[in-house]
Parts: structure tokens; sequence; C-alpha cells
């Protein structure tokens, strides 16, 4: 029998890894942050001294990456990098352009594409990222593409990063919100777009029950 694969896809800041999350441990499936992948080979470049247009090094930082994903005892995610607990790192906003860079990279997306594949395993995954639905699992059970407004998705970035001791300024996450959706939405690699049968789900002024909630009853549909 098939895996089911519930594909949640979105823009930067749209709440899709907390839903994610949550859809992932109330139906107690596994979890695929696809996002982290890409944060995790731009930290390991930037670690190892690697350039960002130094495309093979890449590529091969991507096949090599010695990644563990583990959770503490709240629930809360916690990501380690060669042994090197780099929970907090990966989520900043550096890291961040830095992904949407190497993200837009061919050689660095067939690198990490089986290994995504990898997690689709029994009894369920619950996959998060921008290419989830129309490229990594184009058979998805359910898609959905998760989206906010630029405004309220920057709000939420800051408060994500200042209740984790990360200062940054409002107006400085709003400029780099938009310059990574014109990048994700305009590179020529699996650009950020809904798959043609997703299910359009705009969370602002949303709880994350709701949208949780929302989420699960589309699944029970099937």
């Amino acid at each position: 029998m098939s895996v089911p694969v519930i594909a949640i896809d979105g823009p930067s800041g749209s709440g899709k890894g907390t839903i994610a999350r949550r859809v992932a441990e109330a139906l107690g499936y596994h979890l695929l942050d696809s996002g982290a992948l890409y944060r995790l080979t731009a930290l390991s470049a930037r670690k190892q001294g690697v350039q960002f247009d130094d495309e093979a090094s890449l590529a091969e930082l991507a096949r090599a990456l010695d990644v563990r994903f583990d959770s503490n005892s709240d629930g809360s995610e916690r990501i380690w990098l060669d042994n090197e607990d780099v929970t907090l790192e990966i989520r900043r906003e550096s890291t961040g352009e830095g992904a949407s860079m190497v993200a837009s990279i061919q050689s660095v997306r067939e690198a990490l594409l089986e290994r995504q594949r990898g997690f689709e395993q029994a009894p369920g995954l619950v996959a998060d990222g921008r290419d989830m639905g129309t490229h990594v699992f184009p058979s998805a059970a359910v898609k959905i593409f998760l989206t906010a407004s630029a405004e309220e998705r920057a709000r939420r970035r800051h408060k994500q990063l200042k209740d984790k001791g990360i200062d940054v300024s409002l107006a400085a996450l709003s400029r780099d919100i938009e310059d990574r959706d014109r990048r994700d939405t305009e590179r020529s690699v699996a650009p950020l777009r809904p798959a043609e049968d997703a299910r359009i789900l705009d969370s602002s002024g949303l709880s994350i029950e709701a949208v949780t909630n929302t989420v699960l009853d589309w699944v029970a549909e099937l």
C-alpha cells in the first residue's frame, strides 16, 4: 500500500512549519522540514568557507550533510549538524537568505531530492516546504498551499525570533521576506507556486489551532 503524504507548501513566514509539526503529531506521521535541509546546506557552506556561486561544492555539501532532527521535552525542534546543536543558527535570517540562494541551484536540489523522498515511510508523512506538492511529492494525498499577507508573515517571524532571543528589526524582516518571495517565485528551478490540485489556505488573522483543524478536516476527507 502507498504511504499517505500531506504536502504543505507556502512562502517564508506563512506558518507551514508550525502547522506541519502539529498535524504530524496529531496523525502520528513522520515529519519532513525540507527548508531545514537547505538552511543546513547554507550554514554548512558558511562554516566551511564555501562560496554560494561554487555550485559543485554546494551540491557535494548537500549530499554529505550529517544531520539529526530531534525534539525538546516541550515538543519544540532541535537540529544537529555534525553533532553540533544548530537549532538557533539555522533560523537566523542570514541563514534563511543563504538557503533561498542555494535552493535556486539545480545540482543542490537534485542532491537533496532523494534524501527528502526517503522520509516517505509508514504510517505517513507530513512534508513542508516550497515544492513538496509540485515536485518532491507530486502524488501527495493532500496538497495545501499555506499563505498569509507579507505584513502578517513579518510580524509572526519577528515574534518568533524575539522569543528565541534573536534581535532583528521588523522593517528589515519585511524587506527580507519581500526579497525572498521574489527569488522563490521567479527562480527557474522549481519556483514557489501552488500545485494545480492544491487547496489554498490564507492564515492571515487565523489562530494556529484554527489552521491546524482545517488541515486535519481536509485530511479526514481522504
